[in-house]
């Protein structure tokens, strides 16, 4: 019977029997809220999504969160932490097996969130993010400062009227959400945005910034302990205070600012000096300027006279040049008169050199060197025309040797072609070519006839070997 009853059970095949599992499972419980020690937890997959383990000393749940879900969370998941997972129950047929899908993360109480802050601490502190030697040095009177904070809170109205009171400067308010999950993207793009403006842009670059919030819990300054906020800060090429929370609340900004002011207030007072404060200690310093002067120009008015009483008297410096010129006044006369006839010597000692007759003697012996200079140059002239006119002779009489017209003289002629060119052999000239026969005495135009005759050339004489003076009957040395 109990065969028969079990011959009757309804089969499923596996996929039916785990789709009515995920239907009970998710109808039975349904939204559910999980406290667990968050384990396995590797970072995001690289489809974004985020597989990890929540456990307590008896059980362990597998939990998954989407990528849309984690992007927008603002506690994220880290390993070891102590969390309340909010999601729904649910069930994986790929592996048999039950998991949450989580849609809120918050972590289990005060101290879940004091012992990540302490972790994420250690971790931005061992990057050097909290380095005195990053730090700048904030300027004394900037002209722009930007204000990063809400623009409805009472904190930019502490900060703007603590500016008017102590030294008016312009400011700019980059508003943000200070508390919420989008604050700390928010607070990030702003001190990002600050910096990316342009020197002498449209907008202009401040010169400090400050990033302001009144004060809370822990959960509601959570979003000034995120990573992306301090590394923002970090990163900051502009100086910056961090005024989050009162006197008594830390934030990891804090430690990554070049300052940090107690209170949203604080901040503005360190921002600027006090005008009036600062307009007396000008006045003072150009007091104890003046004095200082006027104490200089004593100093120097004593020294003066010190200096003055040890150089010696005027008539005293006088008194050797005023001698040295009376004596110079009294050898003065006489040295004009002993010049005066060094001078009628010299001149005297000239013109006797220089008298009629000697004068006379001079110019007559100068006549006679210029009249045998004219006759050498005459006699020169007519030595050099000569020989100039022998050698024109010389060359006339060669040139008349060597001229062919002498020859013509003697009988006989030359002839030339119709193009004036010189005929030197009878094969040369063609029958009915014209010629142009020059004589001695004139030239007469012929016509060739007949075909040239070559003449015989004469046959050459062997020459005589000349006999060795030897005799014949010499004997031979060798």
């Amino acid at each position: 019977m109990a065969e028969a009853a079990l011959n009757n059970v309804v089969e499923w095949t596996v996929s039916e029997l785990s789709a009515a599992l995920k239907r009970t499972v998710e109808d039975a419980y349904g939204y559910v809220r999980v406290r667990g020690e968050i384990s396995g937890f590797k970072g995001a997959s690289p489809s974004g999504h985020c597989y990890f383990r929540l456990k307590d000393d008896k059980a362990v749940l597998e939990a998954v969160i989407w990528k849309t879900t984690h992007v927008r969370m603002k506690v994220k998941p880290e390993e070891g932490l102590d969390v309340i997972a909010s999601g729904r129950l649910t069930t994986f047929a790929g592996s048999s097996k039950y998991q949450v899908v989580i849609d809120a993360l918050e972590p289990a109480g005060i101290g879940a969130l004091m012992k990540l802050l302490e972790e994420r601490k250690k971790k931005l502190a061992a990057q050097g993010l909290f380095d005195e030697a990053r730090k700048q040095l904030l300027p004394f009177l900037p002209e722009i400062i930007g204000v990063v904070t809400s623009p409805t809170g009472a904190v930019i109205r502490d900060i703007l009227h603590r500016l008017a009171d102590r030294f008016p400067r312009r400011v700019l308010v980059w508003p943000v959400r200070v508390q919420g999950e989008t604050s700390a993207a928010e607070v990030a793009n702003a001190i990002a945005g600050f910096n990316a403006l342009a020197e002498g842009g449209r907008l202009p670059r401040p010169d400090l910034i400050i990033v302001a919030r009144g004060g809370g819990s822990l959960e509601d300054l959570w979003s000034f302990n995120e990573e992306i906020v301090v590394l923002a800060a970090s990163e900051s090429m502009i100086p910056l205070i961090s005024a989050v929370g009162h006197e008594t609340d830390f934030t990891l900004i804090d430690f990554v600012a070049d300052w940090r002011a107690p209170t949203p207030t604080a901040a503005a007072e360190r921002a600027v000096p006090v005008r009036t404060e600062l307009m007396t200690r000008l006045a003072d310093l150009a007091i104890r300027k003046l004095a200082c002067w006027e104490r200089g120009v004593e100093q120097r008015r004593k020294e003066l006279r010190l200096l003055s009483r040890a150089l010696p008297a005027l008539d005293e410096l006088l008194s050797a040049p005023r001698q040295r010129v009376d004596a110079c006044a009294v050898r003065l006369p006489r040295a004009l008169i002993a010049n005066a006839q060094i001078h009628h010597r010299q001149l005297t000692s000239v013109a006797t050199r220089l008298s009629p007759r000697l004068l006379k003697q001079r110019l007559v012996r100068g006549s006679e060197i210029i009249v045998g200079l004219g006759q050498r140059a005459a006699r020169a002239q007519d030595n050099y025309l000569q020989r100039r006119w022998d050698r024109l002779q010389r060359a006339e009489q060669l040139l008349n040797a060597y001229s062919y017209q002498s020859v013509l003289a003697r009988g006989f002629a030359l002839v030339r072609d119709d193009a004036g060119h010189p005929l030197r052999a009878a094969a040369a000239v063609a029958p009915g070519a014209r010629l142009d026969i020059e004589f001695g005495d004139g030239r007469v135009g012929a016509v060739a006839e007949g075909e040239a005759r070559m003449r015989p050339q004469p046959v050459p004489r062997p020459r005589r070997r000349r006999s060795s003076p030897a005799s014949d009957d010499q004997g031979d040395l060798f």
